[in-house]
């Protein structure tokens, strides 16, 4: 599996992501959101870089012009309820694409999680290009259950990874549980997972910050 980490390089996207983990700008729930948006626009311009192109004719009022666009067809897929606003800034920069959804959450337990899986709702994937958009990847267990999941909807041809946090063991995890091809994107790869397994420093509960305690 592929990894960038885009917060290596410094672009306003840090600015963004500074805002979110933030204590007291992340009190106000419209302005998270709204980061969250933002870095989903910039991180879907940094995958669209990476999508396979072909070359098409363009018809102008003045004659034509050669571009290249998107070879396969694009779906969002996002796990509710956190990567919803995360999920907008894809859609505006891919207006084009489909849009899948996974219900899934956590359930703790003393000393392990396991992930629950309500609620799938996509289109067929075979030969398509997917960007699975969840906010943060902490274990990587929601993001491993959903690729296998989707794979129910047909083999893609590329996956996109897309969290705005990583933890290393959430990235480890996938490297040795993924039976597929996929690219990893992030903003930051933070230090660990505390013993509930939220991550550190991270930025809270992305779910709560944008709508609400459960």
């Amino acid at each position: 599996m592929t990894v960038y980490n885009l917060g290596k390089q410094n672009s306003v996207a840090n600015q963004f992501l500074a805002e979110l983990r933030d204590v007291n700008i992340q009190k106000d729930r419209l302005r998270f959101r709204h980061n969250l948006l933002r870095l989903g626009q910039i991180m879907a311009y940094e995958i669209s870089q990476k999508l396979t192109y072909r070359p098409t004719d363009i018809k102008t009022p003045l004659g034509k012009k050669l571009m290249h666009l998107p070879a396969t067809d694009i779906v969002l897929v996002t796990i509710m309820r956190a990567g919803l606003p995360f999920l907008e800034g894809f859609q505006r920069v891919f207006d084009k694409a489909e849009t899948g959804f996974i219900s899934s959450y956590r359930v703790e337990g003393n000393s392990k999680i396991t992930i629950q899986t309500d609620y799938l709702a996509t289109p067929r994937l075979e030969g398509k290009t997917v960007i699975l958009v969840d906010t943060m990847l902490a274990t990587g267990r929601s993001v491993a259950d959903a690729i296998t999941s989707l794979l129910s909807r047909g083999k893609p041809s590329q996956v996109h990874l897309a969290s705005v946090i990583a933890a290393p063991e959430g990235i480890d995890y996938l490297k040795k549980n993924i039976k597929l091809p996929a690219t990893l994107w992030t903003f930051s790869i933070d230090e660990k997972l505390n013993s509930r397994f939220y991550i550190v420093p991270g930025l809270g509960d992305a779910g709560d910050l944008s709508f609400g305690p459960k």
